[in-house]
C-alpha cells in the first residue's frame, strides 16, 4: 500500500470534507458547514470560493465583508502554498475522474488511437464564458451547472437529477478524452492553475534516480508539466500540475517528491 500513499491521503481529504458537511447539515456540526462554494470553520472562519465571487461580482450582487474575506483567504492559501491542490484534494468530482482513469487504463482504451482534441487552454475560455454569460444573466452561471456544486450539494441534501451530469462526465473521460473535464475544460481548475502559478509547494525531479519508466506519465491527469522528465533535475513549474501525488505513488526510483522552494531557488 505504500505506493498509494498520496492517493490513499486525498481520499481521506475528499470524503472527509464531505462527511463534515452532511455532518453540519444533518446534526449542526460546526466543524465546517455549508458548501465548498461558501463555508464557515467553527462558524467564524468563513471560506469562499475565488470564481463564484468574480461570478457574482460580475452579476452585479452586492457581497458581504465575510464572503471577501473567505476569497481572499482561500486566495491566499492556494497562490502562497497548495497551488493547484484544490482539484486533487478538495473537488469531489476528481474521485470520478480518477475512477474514469483508472478504468481508462485497465480497459487499455489510452492505446486507441483517438480523433478527438481539445487544447487545454479551453478552461481558460471557459473562465471568460462564465464571466461574460453572469454579467449577462445576471447571476453566477457556472454555479448553476457545477458539477462540483451537484456533487457536493448531493451529498448534503440527495442526488437528483444533476447526478446524471457526474455519469457524462465519466463517460467523457473514459470514452471520449483522457482527462476531458480537469484537464481541458473546468473553470475552477483554470482558476487554481492562474492563483497557484507561485505557489511554493511543487513536485521536484531527480534526473540521476530516474530510470526513465515513464510510469509517472501514464498517470498524470496534467502530463505536460513532466517534460523535465528523462531531461533534467527540475522542479514542476507548470501551474496546471494539481499535486496530486501520483507520480510520487507510482514513482520505483525515488526520483520524484514534493519540494517546499526556497525563495530564490526555481531549480
Amino acid at each position: 500500500m505504500s505506493n498509494m500513499k498520496y492517493l490513499i491521503l486525498r481520499r481521506i481529504t475528499q470524503i472527509g470534507l464531505l462527511v463534515l458537511y452532511f455532518g453540519a447539515h444533518a446534526y449542526g456540526w460546526k466543524m465546517l458547514s455549508g458548501t465548498i462554494s461558501s463555508s464557515s470553520v467553527l462558524g467564524t472562519i468563513p471560506l469562499s470560493d475565488p470564481f463564484a465571487v468574480l461570478q457574482m461580482l460580475a452579476a452585479g450582487a452586492s457581497l458581504g465583508l465575510d464572503v471577501i474575506v473567505g476569497a481572499i483567504i482561500i486566495t491566499l492559501f492556494y497562490g502562497i502554498i497548495g497551488g493547484r491542490a484544490f482539484c486533487s484534494w478538495v473537488c469531489p468530482v476528481n474521485m470520478v475522474t480518477d475512477a474514469a482513469a483508472w478504468v481508462r487504463r485497465k480497459m487499455l482504451i489510452d492505446k486507441i488511437e483517438r480523433k478527438v482534441w481539445v487544447t487545454r487552454n479551453a478552461r481558460y475560455y471557459m473562465i471568460a464564458i462564465a464571466l461574460v454569460v453572469s454579467a449577462v444573466a445576471g447571476f453566477a452561471a457556472f454555479e448553476i451547472v457545477s458539477p462540483i456544486t451537484i456533487f457536493n450539494r448531493g451529498v448534503i441534501f440527495g442526488f437528483g437529477a444533476g447526478a446524471g451530469l457526474l455519469v457524462a462526465i465519466f463517460l467523457l473521460d473514459l470514452f471520449v478524452l483522457k482527462n476531458a473535464w480537469c484537464g481541458h475544460l473546468c473553470p475552477l481548475g483554470g482558476v487554481h492553475s492562474l492563483l497557484g502559478k507561485y505557489a511554493l509547494l511543487s513536485v521536484k525531479h531527480n534526473s540521476d534516480n530516474c530510470t526513465l519508466c515513464m510510469k509517472c506519465k501514464d498517470v498524470c491527469p496534467e502530463v505536460q508539466v513532466l517534460n523535465m522528465i528523462g531531461k533534467r533535475s527540475e522542479r514542476v513549474v507548470q501551474p496546471e500540475c494539481t499535486n496530486c501525488g501520483r507520480c510520487i505513488d507510482v514513482c520505483d526510483d525515488d526520483a520524484l517528491g514534493f519540494d517546499i522552494l526556497a525563495l530564490g531557488n526555481k531549480k
